[in-house]
């Protein structure tokens, strides 16, 4: 099982910052924990906990994979009649003023537990728990990198949304800053992100222990460098129309391609992470046969699929998955947790992204939110396995569709994503999520909260994709397109393109690629303008959506946050 529960426990007990009319409504609860906690190895370790717990947001439209897809433009808002929230969001609307809010606030409380850990690892001696000096080393160093890496990534996350952030780099740093450049934003976030692959030692993403996966390594840290590198310049360069090439680092000094370049391929010979030999096998779909005791979805098994699992390469279920290199972990759920917030430690997007007002076998009722774009399925070859390995066709025996009910949301295309939506089967307790059944969990209100699946925030093929990219060379390209039954190309950016929209459909990446390509405002590069018909409720229309490039790619700052400052912040161009 998951450490999700200690990290909730920690969090609860050390690290929950409650809610005030402060500065960056945040509140200040470390004051006498920084001089009588974080002494002790298991102190750093629960203070860790407290970090990662920074990553689960109450608030669904806060939610990364959640916002980002309903953004790009594969996705339609969906949902039914009163879910007008998707909608707005995916015709860039703001649904009200303080919709990414909890996005906000979870930045600065995760930047602030990890500024807290590297403080007093930076302070604090850790000796006597160790019989040797290299020990304790590898334990500082292993910490001190993970928090360094921790603080970049909060503010990555936030940053491609909302551009420049205050930075706040120390646990007694002012908070009424105002919000850094982009620049300068950037240029922190890879400095930390460089500091971090600099720090931790060496790992062997192959051979990962189950105790100890699902944290940030030496090996991710290098590939968000590439990451921060790609958004960066392309923003600048596309989006701002000012050029570059460097990430500008607050030392003086500068992030360039070459170098991103050499830590890429530092991940890619050294790392030890792999692609898996079958894409389809990434996602949980292709272990419900397993789970069930019998054929539930043909389809997979007359493919021959089996999960890799998503607990690293000695999975306890599953094959081992060496290609995940860093998720946002899920487990179960419970209304209670955490103030009555404790669904976000569930993956929610399977249940809102799932199937509306069907409950089939295996593909269970969801909320019908981010409905698929016919014309961006229909562009996809067939040749390619990704394409029935990504988008769930409703009507299909072989998909275990054919008892579909159309008419009854809005957006209906007959498409829904097929890499996080909810599983179920029959079994002794009636029809239950797959994942309920994996685990024996036993909780109310069980359609709700049994989605245990982890959002992958990076894979290996992203690294071979970014080295393409790059250095505008085919081999990485193709050896993604290999391993989906498809021939080589040359190198193009019109092919490296069409590869990560295919790769990564649906993994919440593609509209920071069309914004940082500049592609959000070309209309021949994207599908926003391409008119589908839809079903809305029983009534037949025509659906598009118009993007308006004078939010630059942004979203809005929330409104509360601009009051707390006192004027301090300015609010996002278009909002």
């Amino acid at each position: 099982m998951k450490k999700i529960l200690s990290i909730i426990g920690v969090a609860g007990a050390l690290f929950m910052i409650s809610s005030c009319e402060d500065f960056l409504d945040t509140t200040n609860l470390y004051e006498t924990s920084l001089e009588n906690f974080y002494q002790t190895p298991q102190d750093i370790a629960e203070a860790m906990g407290g970090v990662y717990n920074a990553l689960y947001v109450s608030n669904v439209h806060s939610e990364e994979h959640l916002a980002a897809n309903l953004l790009a433009d594969y996705m339609f808002g969906g949902g039914g009649p009163d879910d007008i929230s998707a909608k707005n969001v995916a015709r860039f609307q703001d649904p009200t003023e303080d919709t990414y809010r909890d996005l906000w606030i979870e930045t600065y409380n995760g930047v602030y537990r990890a500024n807290a850990i590297i403080e007093a690892l930076q302070e604090n001696d850790y000796s006597a728990f160790f019989n040797t000096d290299a020990e304790e080393a590898n334990f500082v160093n292993t910490n001190l990198g993970e928090a360094y890496f921790m603080r970049g990534f909060f503010m990555y996350r936030a940053a491609r949304f909302f551009g420049g952030m205050p930075l706040i780099n120390a646990t007694d740093a002012p908070r009424d800053v105002p919000r850094a450049s982009m620049e300068e934003t950037f240029g922190q976030i890879a400095s930390d992100f460089l500091i971090a692959a600099q720090t931790m030692p060496v790992v062997d993403g192959a051979n990962l222990p189950l105790s100890n996966y699902g944290h940030a390594n030496r090996w991710v840290a290098k590939a968000y460098l590439a990451r921060t590198y790609l958004f960066y310049t392309g923003y600048m360069t596309n989006i701002e129309n000012t050029p570059t090439e460097v990430v500008p680092l607050p030392d003086g000094g500068s992030l360039t391609r070459n170098e991103v370049i050499q830590h890429l391929e530092d991940v890619r010979d050294n790392s030890g992470y792999a692609m898996v030999s079958d894409f389809r096998n990434l996602w949980p779909y292709s272990h419900v046969n397993e789970s069930a005791g019998e054929v539930v979805l043909p389809w997979a098994d007359n493919e021959g699929l089996a999960w890799v699992g998503q607990d690293g390469p000695n999975s306890a279920i599953g094959t081992g998955n060496t290609e995940v290199m860093f998720s946002l972990r899920y487990a179960f759920g419970n209304w209670d947790w955490d103030g009555g917030t404790g669904q976000k430690y569930n993956n929610r997007i399977c249940l809102f992204f799932g199937i509306r007002g069907n409950s089939l076998i295996p593909f269970g009722q969801g909320w019908g939110w981010g409905t698929i774009h016919p014309a961006f399925y229909n562009n996809w070859p067939d040749e390619d396995v990704r394409k029935h390995g990504s988008v769930l066709v409703m009507g299909d025996p072989d998909q275990g569709t054919e008892g579909y009910q159309p008419e009854q949301g809005d957006h209906e295309t007959g498409l829904f994503n097929k890499k996080y939506t909810t599983l179920q089967h029959d079994g002794e307790e009636g029809v239950r999520g797959m994942f309920y059944y994996l685990h024996g969990w036993s909780h109310g209100d069980p359609m709700q909260l049994w989605a245990a699946q982890d959002f992958y925030y990076l894979r290996f093929s992203d690294i071979l994709l970014m080295h393409s990219e790059l250095t505008q060379t085919a081999d990485g390209m193709n050896l993604v397109r290999a391993r989906a039954g498809l021939e080589p190309v040359s190198w193009s950016m019109e092919n490296l393109k069409r590869e990560r929209l295919y790769e990564f459909a649906f993994e919440g990446i593609r509209w920071f690629d069309l914004v940082r390509w500049g592609d959000v405002e070309d209309a021949s590069a994207n599908y926003y303008a391409v008119s589908a018909e839809v079903n809305n409720s029983g009534v037949t229309a025509t659906h598009s959506v118009t993007y308006r490039p004078e939010t630059k790619g942004l979203l809005p700052i929330p409104e509360s946050e601009i009051r707390l400052s006192n004027g301090v912040y300015q609010q996002n161009p278009g909002w």
